[in-house]
C-alpha cells in the first residue's frame, strides 16, 4: 500500500474518480425525473428523508418492498445535502458509475499496466449504456457499479493468493462491497460475482484459490453488513421475507405476468447496437487465440482477459433466462465488455491513422450518449413536472390531493408535499394482481399496512364525500374522467399536461357544492 501511495496511485485514482463524477454530473441536471423509474424510487427517498423513517421505504405513505434501501438512503442523503434537485436524485447511480469505473481502472492498473487501464476507462466513458444508465436514478447502475466492484476485488484478492501476495484486505473488502450489492437490489450482489468468479477459477482450475477465497471473517462481515435490515423489516411486516424474496426475486425471476417480455435474444443484440461502433475494432473476441494466445507471454492479462469473457457471459446468460427483461438489467455486462473492445482494439488500432480512427469512433459513441440525453430534455413525455410545479404553485398547505385512476410518482417530489395522497380506484377489482403496473404496487403495500391503505385508497364512490369535507382540494386525473365525475366539469381546471389535469375543487362555490352533492345542499344526501 505504502509502494503504491509513494508510485502515485493514490493521486491517480483521486483524479480519475473526478474525471468519472464531472462526465457524468455535468449532464444530470438538465432533464426532469423520467416516468415511472425515476419519479417512483426518488419518490421513496424522497418519502424517507421527509418522515424521518431510514428504515422503511415508503410509496405515497405505505410500505414498499420492491427493493432494498441502499438506493434510498444515498437519495434521501443527497436531497438533504443537494435540496430536491435532479442532479441530487441521480447521486446513486452516477456513486455507483463511479464506482464500477474505478474499480475497472485500478484492477487494470495493477495488472495490465497504466495504457490499458486509460484504454479501459476511456472506452467504457464512451459507452451510451454506461453514460445514460450513469445518470438514470433508479437501482440499476448503483447494483450493476456494486457487482462490478465485487468481482474485481475478489478477482484480485485470487491472483494475489496464487502470486504469493497479501490478499485478505481485498478479500473482506469483496465481501463486503457484496453486501453493499445485496443491499442495492437484493440477491444478485453476491450470486453474479459469486458465479463469475467461480466458473473462472474452474476454468483455470484454480483450487486452491476457491478454498482461499471461502472466509468465515468475510461470511460474517457480509452478514453484518447485508442482514440487520432485512431481519429488521421482518419484525416490523410479518412476511415480508416471503414478498421479498419468493415473490419479487423467485417469481419475478421464474414466472410470468411481469412488465416488458422479451425474446432470449434481447440482451446479445442490444449491448452488440449499444457498443457501436467501438465494437467493431473487436473481431478478435470472436477468436479462441484471443483469450488464449497470450497466456504464454503474460499469464495474469490472460486471466484477465478470462474473467472480463466471462463476466459478460454469465451476466447475459443469467437475465436472458427471465421472460421479463428491462435494458438496465444488463448494466453489469458493460464494463467487461468495455474492457475486452479496448483490450482488443489495442493490438489493431496500430499507427496513426488507426489511432485517429479509434478516437473517432470513441468521440462518436460519446455523441450517441450526449444525443439521448439531450433527446429527452427536449422531449418530456414522460414526465408530469409542470403538473408538480402548478401544484406546488397553487396549493395551499393543509389542502388536500387526489389522484383518481392515476399515480404519478414525481408530483409528490416536485410539489413539496409532505403528505401522502388519496389514491382513488377500485381497488376490489381482481385485475390488480394480474398486472405490473403502479396499481398493483399500491396494493402490494397496502397489505403491509391495511389502516393506513384504508386511509389512502378510496373508492370512486367515497369520493364525493371526502371532498366535501374541506373548503378546498386538489384532483390530478385524466382529462377523459370529467364526463364520468359531474364535479369536475364545474371545478376549476388549473392546468392540463398531455391529457392530466389539475383541478382545484372548491366546495365553497354553489355549482361545485351542487355537483358534488353535499350535505346541505338541495340534492345533498
Amino acid at each position: 500500500m505504502n509502494d503504491w501511495k509513494r508510485s502515485g496511485g493514490l493521486r491517480d485514482g483521486v483524479l480519475v474518480a473526478a474525471l468519472i463524477l464531472f462526465w457524468l454530473a455535468a449532464t444530470a441536471w438538465a432533464r426532469p425525473l423520467m416516468l415511472p423509474d425515476e419519479g417512483r424510487y426518488v419518490s421513496v427517498a424522497w418519502e424517507m428523508l421527509r418522515s424521518g423513517d431510514w428504515l422503511t421505504p415508503t410509496l405515497n405513505g405505505l410500505p414498499f418492498f420492491h427493493k432494498p434501501p441502499l438506493f434510498y438512503w444515498i437519495t434521501g442523503a443527497a436531497l438533504s445535502v443537494g435540496g430536491l434537485t435532479e442532479i441530487a436524485a441521480r447521486a446513486a447511480s452516477i456513486a455507483g458509475a463511479t464506482l464500477g469505473a474505478l474499480s475497472l481502472y485500478l484492477f487494470t492498473r495493477h495488472w495490465c499496466g497504466l495504457a490499458s487501464a486509460r484504454r479501459a476507462l476511456w472506452v467504457l466513458l464512451a459507452q451510451p449504456l454506461f453514460f445514460v444508465g450513469g445518470q438514470f436514478a433508479n437501482l440499476d447502475m448503483l447494483v450493476a457499479g456494486c457487482i462490478t466492484a465485487t468481482i474485481l476485488a475478489l478477482a484480485h484478492a485470487a491472483l494475489c493468493f496464487e502470486q504469493g501476495l497479501a490478499y485478505r484486505r481485498a478479500l473482506l473488502l469483496a465481501y463486503g462491497l457484496s453486501a453493499l450489492g445485496v443491499l442495492a437490489k437484493g440477491l444478485i450482489g453476491f450470486v453474479i460475482p459469486a458465479m463469475v468468479v467461480g466458473f473462472w477459477l474452474v476454468l483455470r482450475r484454480r483450487w486452491r484459490t476457491v478454498w482461499a477465497l471461502m472466509s468465515p471473517t468475510g461470511a460474517m462481515l457480509f452478514l453484518l453488513g447485508a442482514a440487520p435490515w432485512f431481519l429488521a423489516m421482518q419484525q416490523r411486516f410479518d412476511g415480508f421475507l416471503h414478498y421479498f424474496f419468493v415473490v419479487q426475486h423467485f417469481q419475478r425471476f421464474a414466472a410470468g405476468g411481469f412488465n416488458n417480455v422479451q425474446p432470449a435474444w434481447f440482451y446479445p443484440v442490444v449491448l452488440a447496437l449499444m457498443s457501436l461502433p467501438c465494437l467493431l475494432w473487436s473481431r478478435s473476441l470472436l477468436t479462441q487465440r484471443y483469450f488464449v494466445g497470450i497466456a504464454a507471454v503474460s499469464p495474469q492479462h490472460a486471466a484477465v482477459r478470462q474473467l472480463m469473457g466471462l463476466a459478460v457471459f454469465c451476466v447475459v446468460l443469467f437475465f436472458s433466462m427471465p421472460q421479463s427483461k428491462l435494458l438496465g438489467y444488463i448494466f453489469p455486462a458493460v464494463a467487461p465488455l468495455a474492457w475486452l473492445m479496448a483490450d482488443a482494439s489495442g493490438a489493431s488500432a496500430t499507427g496513426a491513422s488507426r489511432q485517429r480512427w479509434w478516437w473517432a469512433t470513441l468521440a462518436f459513441s460519446a455523441v450517441l450518449g450526449l444525443g439521448v440525453v439531450a433527446g429527452l430534455v427536449w422531449d418530456q413525455r414522460h414526465s408530469t413536472r409542470n403538473l408538480g410545479l402548478a401544484l406546488r404553485e397553487y396549493r395551499a398547505d393543509g389542502e388536500p390531493v387526489y389522484f383518481i385512476r392515476s399515480y404519478h410518482y414525481d408530483v409528490p417530489f416536485y410539489a413539496r408535499l409532505q403528505d401522502p395522497v388519496v389514491v382513488v380506484d377500485d381497488w376490489d377489482d381482481p385485475e390488480i394482481a394480474l398486472r405490473d403496473n403502479w396499481r398493483k404496487e399500491m396494493s402490494d403495500a397496502g397489505g403491509f399496512s391495511r389502516q393506513r391503505a384504508e386511509q389512502l385508497l378510496m373508492t370512486p364512490v367515497a369520493l364525493p364525500a371526502a371532498l366535501c369535507r374541506q373548503p378546498v382540494s386538489w384532483v390530478v386525473a385524466s382529462e377523459a374522467l370529467r364526463k364520468r365525475y359531474d364535479f369536475l366539469a364545474q371545478a376549476e381546471a388549473v392546468l392540463t399536461l398531455r391529457g392530466e389535469t389539475l383541478w382545484r375543487v372548491d366546495v365553497r362555490q354553489p355549482a361545485q357544492l351542487s355537483a358534488l352533492r353535499c350535505a346541505g345542499t338541495p340534492n345533498g344526501g
